[in-house]
């Protein structure tokens, strides 16, 4: 007789607090489902927003829309910030929803995550002006070296165009704060001995190829010599 009290009254107990908690679920049901649809809304005014100033042009001119494409997302740059809005919106939504339901450890989780999205956006903004930069900066290189008939203009104009994204990759990752200076220092050091090789080459074994290249690039250094 004494067990089925027991029963009876844990029973008791998990209907009272189940009754007590039911509200604050379809509270937070409630939250999500006008959270999502704000969120719809919101991705839908970002894209719209960024089309209308344009910035679809700039990435394609960029190259970063090729590159989504090539790496097999539907859509493009544009679609991608439209995304994270989107995320951003559920993930503020999930915080107050989770808040709502006492679950303290979910939202400190969560509360990390919205703080990183900010990052987030200005590093894919560093990616995609520092893209644009750095193609425009290739092709001025490129037709520069075109109309000055100098040979391998192609090559100079990818150099170019390589080393400004290096250098956009480092700001990008060291906004986000992954590698760090770990990062910083891996790239000076593969840089110098860069140039220490290229150095060697050119002092020890590499003087012919080096003068020849020399005089495949301006070829008025010769007429110059001569007069």
């Amino acid at each position: 007789m004494q067990s089925i009290d027991m029963v009876v009254e844990a029973t008791r107990e998990f209907l009272h607090q189940f009754a007590a908690f039911l509200p604050k679920l379809l509270l937070a049901l409630l939250v999500v489902a006008v959270g999502w649809l704000l969120a719809k809304a919101v991705r839908f005014a970002v894209e719209r927003a960024l089309r209308a100033m344009n910035f679809n042009v700039l990435t394609e001119r960029a190259g970063t829309d090729e590159f989504l494409r090539q790496a097999g997302m539907r859509g493009d740059t544009t679609t991608l910030f439209g995304a994270v809005a989107f995320w951003l919106v559920i993930l503020a939504t999930l915080i107050i929803a989770f808040n709502g339901l006492g679950l303290t450890y979910i939202t400190g989780l969560l509360d990390r995550v919205v703080l990183f999205t900010p990052k987030l956006l200005i590093t894919m903004l560093i990616v995609v002006f520092g893209s644009y930069c750095a193609q425009f900066a290739g092709n001025a290189v490129q037709s520069h070296c075109v109309d000055a008939q100098i040979p391998d203009a192609d090559m100079l104009g990818r150099i170019v165009r390589y080393l400004i994204m290096t250098f956009v990759v480092m700001i990008a990752l060291s906004q986000v704060e992954i590698g760090g200076d770990i990062v910083q220092r891996t790239f000076l050091i593969i840089l110098a001995g860069l140039m220490l090789a290229l150095a060697l080459a050119f002092g020890l074994g590499g003087k012919d190829w080096a003068a020849a290249l020399l005089r495949r690039w301006w070829p008025q250094h010769d007429k110059d010599e001569n007069s």
